[in-house]
C-alpha cells in the first residue's frame, strides 16, 4: 500500500503544506484575480500532500478557485430569503430566468461580406460564450450552492453531477458521431453526490449515519371549535340524558434541532369548554398548560461533528462542482482546439487538391496539343483524362470534408444555427500553427509531472471525494452505536372560568371565586402546579447487522476510492511522458514531411521540364504529381497532429487557462471581457485564397440578391449541400 493511502483517523489534523513552485508556475493573481482574502493563501500541491505527514492532507487546498466563489449569476443560493422587507417571501417560490438561446454579439461581429474570419482567439471566446456544454455545467455550481443551504437545515444532500459533458460534435471526419454524454447536468457518476452505476442501479454509502437534527425551527398550531351533543346512559353522570358540550382548542407546539445533537419542544395547549353538565364547577371552563422538553442524544447522533457534517460536505462538493467546471472548461477548450486544427486540414487539404486537379488539368490540355499534332499517343491522353476525373473526385470529397468542418466548428461555437446568414457563412481560419519548440518539449518530466498533480482537476476532485468518504465514515461509525438520549422537561397546568350556573350543590361545593384566563395563565409559571423530570431513552439493536454492513461497506469505497487516486497520479505521469513524447515526435515528423513535399515539388518541376524536353513520358509525370499530393497530405496530417498533441499536452497539465490569459471568473459567468487571448504557438496564415463550396457560393449569391427573409419563413431558403 502507498505510504499516503492511510486510515482515516490518521489523517485528521494534517494540513496542506506551502509550496512556492507553485505560485512560480502559474502567476495566479494577476491571472485569476482572486479575492483578497484568497491571495495570502497557502496553496498546496497534490505532490507535497502526498509526502506530508504520511498521509493525505485533511483538507485539500483550494485549487485556481475558492468555494462559493465562482457564480455563474449574482445570485448566491447558500443563503436564505428572509422575512424583511417581504414576509411571505420564505414561502413563495425562488424564479430563475431562461437561459441565455441566441449568439452573443461577438460572433455577429466576425460575419463579414458572408465569410467568417476565424482565429483560435476568436473561437476558444465564442465557446466559452456559447457553448452548450459549458453552459449546462455552469447550472451546476448554482445546485452544489442549494444544497449547502440545504444541509445547513440538517437534511440529507441531493448531491452534484461532476462529470464531463460531451453533447459538442467533435472529430475531423466527415460522419457525424455519437456523443457519449451523460444527460443534462452530466454522467450518471458523479464525485460529489451520490453516485450510481449503470442505469442508477448502485447506490453509495454517502451520506448515511444517523440523521442531523433539523435546525430549522417550526411552529405547529391547532385550532379548532367543535360543538357536541352527546346521549348518556344515566342522569347521573352528567345530570342530563344528553350532554352539550362546546369545545375551542388553541394548542401550539415549537421545535428546533440544535447542531450538538440536541432537540427542543415547547408545547402550549388551550382549551374552552362550556357543557350543560351539572356536574362541573366551572362553565366555561379554561385549561391552559405548557411543557418544555429538551433531549440530549449521548451516543448515537450526538455532537457536532455529526450533525453537521452535510454542511461540510456540501462545501466539498462546491469545491468538486468548481473543479469540474474548470475540467469542463479544459475539456471543451481543448475540443475546440482540435476542430480548429481539423478545420485548417481540411481547408488546406481542399487548396492542395485543387492545386493537384489544376496541375492534372494543365497536363491533359497539353496531351490533347500533342495528340492533334501526332506527337503523343492516345493511351496517355487517356490515362491524363483518368487522373483528372480522379483529382476532381478527390476535390470533391475534400470539400464535403470542409463543409462538415464548418458545420461542426459553428455547433461548437454559437447555440443558434437559424440565421441563414451565419448558417451559410464559410468559416476561414486565420491561424496556423508554429512549428517554434515549445518550453514542455525540453522541460524535465518530473516538473511536468509535478506541475500536471497540482493542478488536475481529476485529482484535485478525487481527494475531495476522500474527505467526503471521511465524513461518511464518521457518521456510519456513530451508526454503530446504542440510541442513549437524555432528556428534562419543565411543565405546568392550570385551570379557570366562571361559575357554573347549572351546578347541583348536592353532588359538591359550587360556590368558586371565578378565574380568568391571565390569571390561569400567570399560574403556569409561579410553580403552583408545576410538572417537571428527567429521564433516559434507551434503544439497543440485537445483532445491529444493518448497521455493521454499512460501516464495512463505507469504509472499503474509502479503501476504493484510496486506490482510485493513486491510479490517477500513475495515469497522470503516463500521460505526461507520452504527451512529452509525441510532441518530439510530431515535430520531428512535420519537419520530415516538410522535407519530403520540397522534394516531390522539385522532382515534378523537373519531370514537367524533361516532359517539355520529350525526355520524360505522361505516366511518370503523373506519378511525380501523385507523389506530391501525398506528400501535401502528409504536411497536413502531421501538422495538425502535432497541433492537437500541444494542446493535449496543455489540457494534461491543466494549464490552458494559464497559457491563454482566461479569466476562470468571466468563464463562470459567460461574459469574457478580453477581446483577443495571447495564445502561443500561433502565426497568421500565409494567405487566405478563396476557397469556395459550391453550395456555399449559391447560397451567398442568393443572398446578396435578396433581403433576409424573416424567421417564419426560412424553411425555404437554400441550405448547404450536406455531405453524405
Amino acid at each position: 500500500m502507498p505510504s499516503w493511502a492511510v486510515s482515516p483517523q490518521q489523517t485528521t489534523g494534517t494540513s496542506a503544506q506551502t509550496t512556492p513552485h507553485r505560485a512560480a508556475l502559474h502567476k495566479r493573481a494577476k491571472i485569476h484575480a482572486q479575492p483578497a482574502a484568497a491571495t495570502g493563501q497557502a496553496q498546496a500541491t497534490n505532490e507535497t500532500a502526498r509526502q506530508s505527514v504520511q498521509g493525505l492532507p485533511s483538507e485539500p487546498a483550494p485549487n485556481y478557485t475558492q468555494p462559493l466563489y465562482l457564480r455563474p449569476t449574482g445570485r448566491d443560493y447558500t443563503k436564505p430569503r428572509g422575512y424583511w422587507p417581504n414576509p411571505i417571501a420564505p414561502y413563495a417560490p425562488q424564479h430563475e430566468d431562461v437561459g441565455r438561446f441566441s449568439n452573443s454579439p461577438r460572433l455577429d461581429d466576425l460575419v463579414k461580406d458572408g465569410k467568417i474570419y476565424l482565429s483560435l482567439s476568436d473561437a476558444i471566446i465564442l465557446g466559452l460564450e456559447n457553448n452548450f456544454d459549458i453552459a449546462i455545467q455552469r447550472y451546476n455550481l448554482d445546485i452544489a450552492d442549494t444544497d449547502i443551504l440545504r444541509a445547513k437545515t440538517g437534511s440529507s444532500l441531493l448531491g452534484v453531477s461532476s462529470g464531463l459533458l460531451t453533447g459538442t460534435i467533435g472529430g475531423t471526419t466527415s460522419t457525424v458521431q455519437a456523443s457519449t454524454g451523460g444527460g443534462p447536468g452530466g454522467t450518471t457518476a458523479a464525485s460529489g453526490g451520490a453516485g450510481a452505476g449503470a442505469s442508477g442501479l448502485v447506490l453509495t454509502t454517502n451520506g448515511q449515519g444517523p440523521q442531523p437534527e433539523q435546525m430549522d425551527p417550526s411552529i405547529t398550531g391547532n385550532i379548532q371549535f367543535e360543538r357536541s351533543k352527546l346521549p348518556q346512559t344515566s342522569p347521573f353522570q352528567t345530570g342530563s340524558l344528553t350532554l352539550n358540550q362546546n369545545t375551542n382548542t388553541y394548542n401550539f407546539t415549537y421545535n428546533q434541532g440544535f447542531v450538538t445533537g440536541t432537540a427542543l419542544q415547547v408545547g402550549f395547549d388551550n382549551s374552552r369548554t362550556t357543557s350543560n353538565s351539572r356536574f362541573n364547577t366551572y362553565s366555561p371552563v379554561l385549561q391552559t398548560s405548557f411543557q418544555a422538553k429538551l433531549t440530549q442524544h449521548l451516543l448515537n447522533g450526538c455532537c457536532v461533528g455529526i450533525n453537521d457534517r452535510f454542511v461540510i460536505q456540501a462545501k466539498n462538493d462546491r469545491r468538486i462542482a468548481d473543479s469540474a467546471f474548470r475540467q469542463q472548461l479544459l475539456y471543451t477548450i481543448n475540443q475546440i482546439e482540435n476542430i480548429y486544427w481539423g478545420l485548417v486540414s481540411a481547408y488546406e487539404d481542399v487548396q492542395a487538391k485543387q492545386r493537384a486537379l489544376e496541375q492534372s488539368t494543365q497536363l491533359a490540355s497539353d496531351n490533347r496539343k500533342q495528340l492533334q499534332i501526332g506527337t503523343l499517343a492516345p493511351l496517355d491522353v487517356v490515362n491524363a483524362d483518368s487522373q483528372v476525373a480522379s483529382d476532381k473526385q478527390a476535390l470533391i470529397s475534400s470539400q464535403s470534408t470542409l463543409e462538415y468542418q464548418q458545420l461542426v466548428m459553428k455547433q461548437a461555437i454559437a447555440r443558434n444555427l437559424d440565421d441563414p446568414r451565419l448558417a451559410n457563412a464559410p468559416i476561414i481560419p486565420t491561424d496556423r500553427v508554429s512549428l517554434l519548440e515549445t518550453p514542455e518539449e525540453h522541460t524535465p518530466v518530473d516538473d511536468l509531472v509535478r506541475q500536471a498533480d497540482a493542478n488536475s482537476p481529476a485529482i484535485e476532485q478525487a481527494m475531495l471525494t476522500l474527505k467526503n468518504d471521511e465524513i461518511t465514515l464518521k457518521g456510519v461509525k456513530n451508526g454503530l452505536l446504542p440510541t442513549v438520549d437524555v432528556y428534562g422537561f419543565y411543565g405546568a397546568a392550570a385551570v379557570g372560568g366562571a361559575g357554573n350556573p347549572l351546578c347541583n350543590p348536592l353532588f359538591g361545593s359550587c360556590s368558586v371565586t371565578p378565574v380568568g384566563y391571565s390569571s390561569a395563565f400567570e399560574n403556569l409559571f409561579n410553580s403552583s402546579n408545576p410538572d417537571k423530570g428527567v429521564g433516559f431513552n434507551v434503544t439497543i439493536p440485537l445483532r445491529n447487522r444493518t448497521a455493521q454492513a454499512l460501516q464495512t461497506r463505507s469504509l472499503l469505497e474509502y479503501r476504493q476510492a484510496q486506490m482510485r487516486l493513486a491510479q490517477l497520479y500513475v495515469q497522470t505521469r503516463m500521460n505526461v511522458i507520452n504527451g512529452q513524447y509525441a510532441l518530439t515526435n510530431d515535430r520531428a515528423a512535420v519537419q520530415a514531411a516538410l522535407a519530403a513535399r520540397e522534394y516531390a515539388r522539385q522532382s515534378l518541376d523537373a519531370e514537367q521540364k524533361k516532359y517539355r524536353l520529350g525526355a520524360s513520358t505522361t505516366a511518370n509525370v503523373l506519378q511525380m504529381e501523385r507523389n506530391l499530393a501525398t506528400a501535401e497530405n502528409n504536411v497536413i496530417s502531421a501538422t495538425a497532429k502535432y497541433a492537437t498533441d500541444r494542446a493535449a499536452l496543455a489540457m494534461t497539465l491543466a494549464s490552458t487557462l494559464d497559457r491563454y490569459g482566461i479569466n476562470i471568473v468571466d468563464a463562470a459567468g459567460g461574459n469574457i471581457s478580453q477581446q483577443k487571448l495571447n495564445i502561443p504557438g500561433l502565426e497568421p496564415a500565409k494567405q487566405l485564397p478563396e476557397v469556395m463550396i459550391p453550395g456555399q457560393q449559391e447560397n451567398l449569391q442568393k443572398q446578396e440578391q435578396q433581403p433576409v427573409p424573416e424567421p417564419q419563413s426560412q424553411q425555404n431558403m437554400p441550405l448547404p449541400q450536406q455531405p453524405h
